[in-house]
């Protein structure tokens, strides 16, 4: 299983943002096209190794919003995105992220203290986001059942888990050595 997922990981190209190794892929990017099977991979994945006794599925904003979708198509469990857009609406919190390549605020809706709840996005590297939005999730008295990031690049797993408490599960970790990707490890290793 998840062979889809590093042949089209292994076959990324690398994009340099100042002193950050980008690397461009379907699963963190919408580009090149995502492939439907990586999509069934991904989410037979979580299934088998996440915590679903959930009321909802989280989805970061834009590139967990796929992961959700497909999930939810798979559980018949209900999601919500985190925005990057504000709404105004009652009872919407808003956080800060930083990355390694930039920051900005997060918007949190129609998630209410008790709910349980699983969190999903696409990449943990530097631990900006989050850090911040499951201190924010906590903070507002959510239980998160899971929080999953797709790909771990880098030390942000580590730090998101000792700054937050909450244990991240990642299906792939993998770095960028000479220009390419090198998956390190995968969740069925």
């Amino acid at each position: 299983m998840l062979e889809e997922v590093k042949k089209s990981l292994e076959e990324s190209p690398i994009v340099k943002k100042g002193e950050y190794n980008y690397f461009v892929n379907p699963i963190s990017d919408g580009v090149p096209a995502m492939d439907p099977k990586i999509l069934r991979e991904l989410s037979r994945i979580v299934y088998k190794h996440a915590d679903l006794d959930i009321d909802k599925i989280v989805a970061v904003e834009a590139m967990g919003i796929h992961l959700a979708t497909a999930l939810s198509l798979a559980t018949d469990i209900p999601f919500v995105v985190i925005r990057k857009r504000e709404y105004g609406l009652e009872g919407e919190k808003q956080v800060y992220q930083k990355t390694g390549y930039g920051s900005s605020n997060l918007f949190i809706n129609d998630l209410h203290a008790g709910e349980r709840i699983l969190l999903i996005d696409d990449v943990v590297s530097t631990g900006g986001t989050l850090i911040a939005l499951l201190n924010t999730l906590k903070d507002m008295e959510l239980d998160i059942k899971s929080a999953v990031a797709i790909i771990e690049k880098g030390e942000g797993k580590k730090l998101v888990e000792k700054e937050t408490g909450i244990d991240i599960l990642t299906i792939i970790k993998l770095d960028v050595i000479d220009g390419k990707v090198v998956i390190e490890k995968t969740i069925e290793d």
